[in-house]
């Protein structure tokens, strides 16, 4: 047709839509993903830099004489280490991580360390994953990462079992940072469905802080999980906002530029709606922190802003052109931003000063503030027909999702009644040759 009309018709709708999503690309900033969203506040912001240095922590080869310890040290007493284990441990089938019991904050942390980029069974986890390959919970999550999970935590049952039956008022958080972040998200939400194998833990106690957090999760899982898991975005990082699957990333390493043709035709003729009905997009899961410190068509950085939602749409869909893409999703730079805004909240609002009464006061405010957010989340979520979302019953648990699924994981427990945690862990995987635990094919969903 290009040749019988003389003009290149199909070469310039192509160069149309290239200059479209350029031009988009080139005038949006990171700051507009959270330019409607609230500021975070001292309190609910105080865990992650300190998480952030746990997680630092995993990197060392001896905490008693560390190498790499950045400034002010990782504040880990080394008496307190449970336990720390490496590749060998997990036989490279899921991240090192620590085990961390923290008197000082009442706190039982497990971190998980980010990708090795020297390590390929690393890249076999990112890689284990079809769009719509893994059901759990009346949503979809990432295959690999959900295998990884289940590998620490066939792991570390048991002494996470005692740990919480030893410290009833300790409050049990999983925190990583990129691959681990993942790996940290899916194992709260095991948890968290099936905490009555722990002791029966209330849900309050079960934490997870994703840092640079990989697109794990479907949208209604993201948003109904919100109560628990918390993700934290610098600026301008790549991997919240890549929506490509992680898989077609690396496989088109040394094809980046059809990669890139490829993305921007989907995305000028891609509408939000179709994504947020798209059942099998994953998305960073949570509540979602957004640390902003630099300003467009400005050099230089400024004073850090902290801003929070629960967002349903909007929830960093587009990735932005910058050369601090891959900066921003080093823990290292997260770790000393994140120190820097709690300074600068600590400065306007010093809350170490206040007396503990009004001090847990605020607490309560906080948490009915997030609690009302939450409810308004799943709410939009309903609204906006998000394949799968549900709204909580009167009674605090979730109704049925329509493959007969509730969040809170009631009926699998139905179907599976008197069945001890080694029972529940069999019927979900299978022991390979080495004696590792491999995820059975066989199950749809959780």
């Amino acid at each position: 047709m290009s040749i019988l009309c003389g003009i290149p018709l199909l070469e310039c709708v192509y160069c149309i839509g290239c200059a479209r999503w350029a031009w988009k690309r080139c005038l949006y900033t990171a700051g507009h993903d959270s330019e409607t969203w609230g500021v975070a506040t001292a309190e609910e912001f105080e865990p992650i830099p300190r998480l952030c240095r746990y997680i630092l922590a995993v990197y060392e080869d001896d905490l008693r004489c560390p190498l790499w310890e950045p400034p002010g040290g990782y504040g880990i007493n080394p008496d307190w280490l449970i336990l720390k284990r490496t590749y060998d441990d997990t036989r490279r089938r899921a991240p090192p991580y620590l085990l961390y019991l923290d008197h000082d904050h009442a706190d039982i942390v497990l971190a998980i360390r980010g990708l090795n980029l020297a390590n390929q069974k690393d890249y076999a986890v990112l890689l284990d994953n079809k769009l719509g390959q893994r059901k759990f919970d009346g949503g979809y999550v990432h295959n690999g990462l959900l295998k990884a999970a289940g590998v620490v935590l066939d792991a570390e049952y048991d002494t996470l079992k005692k740990l919480l039956e030893d410290y009833p008022t300790y409050t049990l958080t999983f925190t990583g940072h990129s691959l681990g972040s993942g790996v940290a998200a899916l194992l709260a939400m095991v948890v968290v469905q099936n905490r009555h194998k722990l002791g029966n833990i209330d849900r309050k106690r079960v934490r997870c802080y994703a840092i640079a957090p990989a697109r794990c999760m479907s949208l209604n899982l993201a948003v109904r999980y919100a109560d628990i898991i918390n993700s934290v975005v610098l600026q301008d990082d790549f991997l919240p906002r890549t929506a490509t699957p992680l898989e077609d990333i690396f496989k088109s390493v040394f094809c980046l530029p059809c990669l890139l043709c490829l993305r921007c035709i989907k995305d000028t003729f891609t509408s939000e709606e179709r994504k947020i009905k798209d059942p099998r997009r994953l998305y960073a899961p949570g509540r979602l922190y957004h640390i902003v410190e630099r300003k467009p068509f400005r050099c230089g950085r400024f004073p850090p802003v902290v801003r929070t939602a629960v967002p349903v749409d909007g929830r960093f869909e587009h990735i932005v052109l910058s050369c601090n893409a891959t900066s921003d999703h080093a823990i290292i730079w997260i770790e000393r931003e994140a120190k820097r805004a709690l300074e600068l909240m600590l400065e306007k609002d010093p809350i170490m000063e206040i007396p503990a009464k009004q001090k847990m006061q605020r607490q309560q405010t906080l948490a009915k503030e997030h609690g009302e957010e939450y409810a308004a989340a799943l709410q939009r979520a309903v609204k906006l027909a998000v394949p799968h979302a549900v709204l909580p019953s009167q009674y605090g648990t979730f109704q049925d999702s329509e493959d007969g699924e509730g969040s809170s994981g009631e009926s699998f427990r139905k179907r599976t009644p008197g069945r001890s945690w080694d029972e529940l862990i069999e019927s979900l995987f299978d022991k390979d040759e080495s004696g590792y635990m491999v995820l059975k094919k066989s199950h749809s969903a959780v």
